[in-house]
Parts: C-alpha cells; sequence; structure tokens
C-alpha cells in the first residue's frame, strides 16, 4: 500500500511538471550578424526593405534604444546567454577568448524546467556547447555557400545558401519536438557578415537604387584621434575583389576562398553578375572620390542583397508559427549582434561606442504581453535579455545575471529601465579600433580610450547626434565632464569591471 502511495504521488508530481512547463512561453530568437538598424525598414530606412523583419514590429514592438556592451560577434552571443557583460563572462574578444560553457547560461537554466533548447546557425563561441538539447552550429564564421557545421554527429557540409540552410534546419528540428514541452530556439544567422555575399536570386535587388552618401561620409576627424587611426574606411580600407568582387581575373576570381567553396551553377551565377561590372568598372577609371562613391554604391547593393535572403527566411520562421498555431505562446525576438556603419564618418564594420555600432535593432513579438506596432524608447542592453526570458518563464533570476529585466516595461512601455548604459570594447587588433570604455546618459557619452590611444571623448548628443565634436576640453562642458566621470565610474563599479577601474584612475588630463 506505501508503495502504491509512493507511486501515485510521482505520478502526481510529474503531471504537475508537465503542466506547469505546458504554461511557460516557447521562445524564438533570431539573431543576425552586422544587421544596421539603419538598413530595416521598420527603423525608417531610405533604401533595405524588410518586410519580414517589419512584421515583428507590426505585430509586437520595436525598441528603439537597445544597446549592446561590447560591439562585436562572440562577445554579443556570449552576452545573450550568460546576461552577463564580457569581464564576467569571459568573453571579451574574437581574437583571444575562448568561452566557457561551464558556467550558467540562460538556456541551462531553462532546461531545469523542461524546456527542449537547440542553437542552429552561427554562434562563434567554439564547438564544445552546453545548455542545448540540439545543435548544428556553423564553423567559426561559416560560409555563406556550402557551409560546413557541427553538431553532435561531427563536422558535415551542407549544400545551398546559408541563410536558406539555417532556416530548414531550424525548421526541422521544431518538427521533432514534443509538444507537451516548451522549446527555446536560436537561430544565429551568418548574414550580413562581411563579405557581403548575396544569394544569387536577389541579384539585382538594388542596382538601380541611388545611394545617398551620408552627411559624415566624408568625416575628417577633427578632434577624435582613435577615430583618425581606423582601419575601416570604404575609401582606404574596402577591398576590390575580396569585398566588392571586383577582381582582376576569373582566376583570381576562382582562388578566392568563398569561390572555391561554390558548385559549378553559383560560380557561373556570380561570374555572370559581377563581370559586367568589372568591365564597367574597368572603362570608367575612376579615382579619388568618384572612386570612393562607387565603393560605398556597390558595398550597399550588395550588403541589402544579401540581407534580402535572411528576411525571407525570418518569414518562414514566422509562418511555421503561425500555421502550427505556436504564435500566441511563443516569444520571437530578432536582433543583431551589434550595429554596423553603412557609411557614415567613411566607415563599415562595427566596434565603436559611437551610436550607429553602439545601437542595436531589436524586435519583440509576444501577444499576449504586447500589444500591436508598440514602441519602446526605454534604454537597454542586450545583457537584459536573458533575465527577461526567464522571468517570463517564471524562473529566478540567478545571482550572477548582471543584466536586468525588462518585462514592466513591456507591461508600461512609459516605465524607464536605465538611466544610463556602461560600454567596453577589449579587442586590440582588426581594423585599428583602439579599446574603450564609456557612458551614455539621454543626453552626454563620454569614453575613455586606452593602449592604441589615450583619450577621453564627450559628446553632446542633443547639440552633435553625428558625433563628430569632442567636447572634453571644452571650457563650458566642464561640470558635464565632473558629472559624466561620477556617472562612469559608478557603472564601472555596479558592473564590476576591474581593469576599467584601473585604466580610469590613471590621470591623462595633465
Amino acid at each position: 500500500m506505501k508503495f502504491r502511495f509512493i507511486t501515485m504521488g510521482l505520478v502526481l508530481l510529474g503531471m504537475y511538471s508537465q503542466a506547469l512547463a505546458q504554461n511557460k512561453p516557447n521562445v524564438v530568437i533570431i539573431i543576425s550578424d552586422d544587421h544596421a538598424y539603419q538598413a530595416i525598414s521598420a527603423y525608417g530606412s531610405k533604401y533595405g526593405k524588410t518586410p519580414q523583419i517589419d512584421r515583428i514590429a507590426s505585430e509586437g514592438a520595436i525598441f528603439n534604444h537597445a544597446y549592446v556592451n561590447n560591439s562585436i560577434c562572440g562577445p554579443a552571443r556570449a552576452t545573450l546567454l550568460t546576461g552577463k557583460y564580457s569581464h564576467k563572462n569571459g568573453f571579451k574578444d574574437n581574437e583571444t577568448s575562448e568561452f566557457d560553457f561551464n558556467q550558467d547560461l540562460f538556456v541551462k537554466q531553462l532546461q531545469q524546467v523542461g524546456y527542449q533548447t537547440a542553437w542552429v546557425g552561427k554562434i562563434h563561441l567554439g564547438e564544445k556547447l552546453q545548455g542545448f538539447n540540439y545543435y548544428d552550429i556553423l564553423v567559426g564564421q561559416g560560409t555563406y555557400f556550402n557551409p560546413d557545421f557541427i553538431s553532435k554527429q561531427g563536422r558535415k557540409r551542407a549544400e545551398g545558401y546559408v541563410s536558406d540552410i539555417v532556416t530548414e534546419k531550424s525548421i526541422n528540428w521544431l518538427d521533432t519536438l514534443d509538444s507537451n514541452k516548451p522549446f527555446c530556439l536560436v537561430i544565429g544567422h551568418k548574414a550580413t557578415h562581411r563579405t557581403w555575399m548575396p544569394d544569387p536570386k536577389d541579384f539585382g535587388t538594388y542596382d538601380t537604387v541611388n545611394f545617398t552618401l551620408p552627411a559624415t561620409f566624408y568625416d575628417n576627424y577633427q578632434s577624435r584621434q582613435a577615430a583618425a587611426l581606423q582601419e575601416m574606411s570604404i575609401d582606404k580600407d574596402m577591398k576590390m575583389g575580396y569585398d566588392l568582387k571586383m577582381f582582376n581575373s576569373l582566376e583570381e576570381m576562382m582562388n578566392d576562398g568563398n569561390f572555391k567553396r561554390m558548385d559549378q551553377d553559383q560560380k557561373n551565377n556570380y561570374i555572370a553578375y559581377y563581370r559586367p561590372i568589372y568591365e564597367q568598372l574597368q572603362q570608367g577609371r575612376l579615382t579619388g572620390k568618384q572612386l570612393a562613391e562607387w565603393k560605398f554604391k556597390r558595398y550597399m547593393i550588395d550588403y541589402l542583397n544579401t540581407a534580402q535572403s535572411m528576411d525571407r527566411n525570418i518569414g518562414k520562421v514566422l509562418d511555421y508559427l503561425d500555421q502550427k498555431s505556436l504564435r500566441q505562446n511563443t516569444i520571437v525576438i530578432y536582433l543583431s549582434d551589434q550595429g554596423f556603419y553603412m557609411g557614415e564618418h567613411g566607415w563599415f564594420d562595427k566596434r565603436w561606442m559611437y551610436e550607429e555600432s553602439f545601437r542595436t535593432p531589436m524586435l519583440m513579438r509576444y501577444p499576449p504581453l504586447i500589444k500591436p506596432a508598440t514602441k519602446i524608447e526605454a534604454k537597454l542592453v542586450n545583457a537584459d535579455i536573458a533575465p527577461t526570458l526567464l522571468e517570463l518563464a517564471a524562473i529566478k533570476k540567478p545571482v550572477d545575471i548582471q543584466g536586468k529585466s525588462f518585462v514592466h516595461v513591456l507591461k508600461n512601455t512609459k516605465e524607464e529601465h536605465r538611466k544610463d548604459i556602461y560600454y567596453h570594447y577589449f579587442e586590440n587588433g582588426e581594423h585599428a579600433v583602439s579599446p574603450h570604455f564609456g557612458v551614455r546618459d539621454d543626453r552626454y557619452k563620454l569614453i575613455r580610450y586606452y593602449k592604441r590611444i589615450e583619450n577621453w571623448e564627450l559628446f553632446d548628443l542633443q547639440k552633435d547626434p553625428n558625433e563628430l565634436r569632442n567636447v572634453y576640453k571644452d571650457p563650458t562642458y566642464q561640470r558635464v565632464v565632473t558629472k559624466m566621470k561620477q556617472k562612469l565610474i559608478a557603472q564601472i563599479r555596479q558592473f564590476d569591471d576591474d581593469e576599467a577601474e584601473t585604466i580610469y584612475q590613471v590621470n591623462i588630463d595633465r
């Protein structure tokens, strides 16, 4: 009799746990690579047409002040998983860091309450994943054509275009799930990462667009020493062959690593599209500003053409959720790993605390909580996503998570979330961007550079939204400098960034 009672108790406990699991929301996070908010039509892009991403905005919320704590690929994903800033999760940069999957991750917390979890596509955090029941990830940065994937079964090449493959693998995994249990799927797109190689079916989409140069394209970097030293200029640093596919010969083109992976049909499509452009360029004999502006236009065309396939595939995922009646109980978040330059300051790439790379696009759909066409102005950072998802899943936030849930903002969009945003970029390598940290409030931004350059920058974002005039040494801003330094050291100590505090204490104003 005693055994029967124990057995019945275990059965009831299992039924209770299953019932709890069924009530928890599903989660789909779609994270792109280097997708600029300036290229998304929901954010008012002049050129980029992203109808599927826009669906998330029209059916949910758009975040107009979402930021990252470290504007570079791997560290952004590490923060997404851990809810911790780079100096705490250990993945500070792409060149020297190794991610420790033994640490707590929000997906591990979800697993403990019955979630089925997966990551498909680009993760860029190594190959020894934990916290996922299933994974099928791109090797390193991945390639646009015929990419290699690593799963629990080993390494295998997939034939086709990367955005299509990642989406197909994601949907195939969703088809295998136990419908009585919630799921969390992270879809990691390679697009729109350099070298911007479109699906051939999207060739020509933006070719006839008359792109206007950004107002800061010919920035002279006066008063900004670090910016003057960078190596991410469209004019000087964007490569004609590697980046823009303007190879001097077919042999040179086919010897490029991206083209070596292509099958003959893929190669023929690229030859047919790009060689006439190359021939026309040769006839034009462009130099100086004419060539710089031609490069800008070709960059914009390739970038936006590449985004087309990703947007189309995001639509496939949204359609799947709707068709399977999963929309009502599924949180969908779209974001990029960071922002990106679309010619502002004459640049491509990211890394800086300037707005174009510091700020990321982010949209979210969850019908029980978010009304259609909601606009959220509260400031938040990517570290806040993990604790938000845990709260929505009724899971207590672990003590080491540094982000804070913005569920209260979803319930009342007028509420404030963060007064100040802290940033720290650590990498001292590619593109010659000096490491730096800083703080932003509603009006001002203070940045401290170190290693390559030792100096301060202060911007009045109200008067100078393009961040062209460093007013750190302007006598009329000295009270602001004092106030912002107080805010910066408070943020450094709040997030326990010992390296930044040591640098902060060094007086370089003498």
